[in-house]
C-alpha cells in the first residue's frame, strides 16, 4: 500500500471511484482547500479525500446543493467532528480528482470530482485550515469467482430498478449498459442502490470485488422482495437523489 498525505473533505455520503460527485462548497474551511487546489500547477493533480462522517455533523448544514442563507461563526477545522475526528470518520474513504472548481461571486465554489482509488485512514491533521490526512491507498482486489457474481449482480440490479421504477415493462438493458469489468460494476451498483450510509460503507471497504457484488447480491435480492410487496411505495422518488451539500 502506498501512503499518501491529502486534504479532507468530511462528508454524509460515500464515494465510490469512478463515480462522480457534484459538490458546492460554502463553508470557509473547504473554500480554504478549493482555494490551495485551484492554485496547484495546471498539470497538477487536484486530489483530496472524501471521508463518510461515522458520528457527529457537518456545520452549516444546508438545503440541497445551495448554501445556507443564516449567517454562522466561520467554523475551525474540526468544528462538528470533536475533538478526536478521526473517531467521527469511518476508516475507508475514496481518492477525488476535481476536474473542474469554480469560483462563485459570493466565494463558494462549484466543483465537479471523480473517485479514483480507495484509501485508509491512518491519521488526521486538524493544524492548518481544514483537515489534513496521512492515507493509504488500497489497491482492489478481484477475489475469487467474480466474473460470475458479476452476472448475478446484473440481473439483479435490472430487477432491482425495475422494482423501483414500479414495475415499468421497459427494463435496464433498453435504457443502458452496464460495464462489464467486474469491479468497475461492483462500485455503480453500490452508488445507484438506494442504501443508508453504512451500508454504502460497508460495500466500499469490501476486502475485494467478488466480496462487495455477494454482499450486492443479497442485498438486491432482499431488497426486490420488499418492494415487490409494497406496490403502493413511492419508489422513483427514491432514486432521484440531491447532489451532496457542504
Amino acid at each position: 500500500m502506498t501512503s499518501a498525505r491529502l486534504p479532507l473533505f468530511p462528508l454524509n455520503t460515500v464515494l465510490f471511484p469512478g463515480l462522480v460527485m457534484p459538490l458546492n462548497v460554502f463553508e470557509q474551511r473547504y473554500r480554504s482547500l478549493m482555494r490551495d487546489l485551484s492554485a496547484l500547477p495546471e498539470d497538477a493533480p487536484r486530489r483530496f479525500g472524501v471521508i463518510a462522517i461515522r458520528d457527529g455533523h457537518e456545520v452549516a448544514p444546508s438545503a440541497a446543493g445551495l448554501p445556507d442563507t443564516v449567517t454562522r461563526p466561520d467554523p475551525g477545522p474540526t468544528a462538528g467532528f470533536g475533538p478526536d475526528p478521526a473517531k467521527s470518520f469511518y476508516a475507508v474513504g475514496c481518492v477525488a480528482d476535481a476536474a473542474t472548481i469554480r469560483e462563485q461571486e459570493d466565494g463558494t465554489f462549484e466543483v465537479l470530482a471523480t473517485g479514483t482509488t480507495r484509501f485508509e485512514l491512518v491519521s488526521v491533521d486538524s493544524s492548518g485550515p481544514y483537515l489534513t490526512a496521512e492515507v493509504k491507498e488500497l489497491e482492489e482486489e478481484q477475489g475469487e469467482g467474480a466474473g460470475a457474481l458479476a452476472s448475478g449482480v446484473v440481473r439483479a440490479f435490472r430487477m432491482y430498478q425495475k422494482r423501483l421504477a414500479g414495475a415499468r415493462e421497459r427494463t435496464l438493458a433498453n435504457e443502458q449498459d452496464l460495464p462489464g469489468e467486474p469491479s468497475v460494476l461492483s462500485y455503480l451498483v453500490a452508488a445507484a442502490a438506494v442504501l443508508d450510509t453504512p451500508a454504502k460503507q460497508r460495500l466500499l471497504q469490501a476486502p475485494d470485488t467478488a466480496s462487495r457484488l455477494a454482499d450486492e447480491l443479497k442485498l438486491l435480492r432482499a431488497e426486490s422482495a420488499v418492494i415487490g410487496k409494497l406496490p403502493s411505495l413511492p419508489a422513483v422518488d427514491l432514486t432521484r437523489g440531491p447532489t451532496s451539500p457542504n
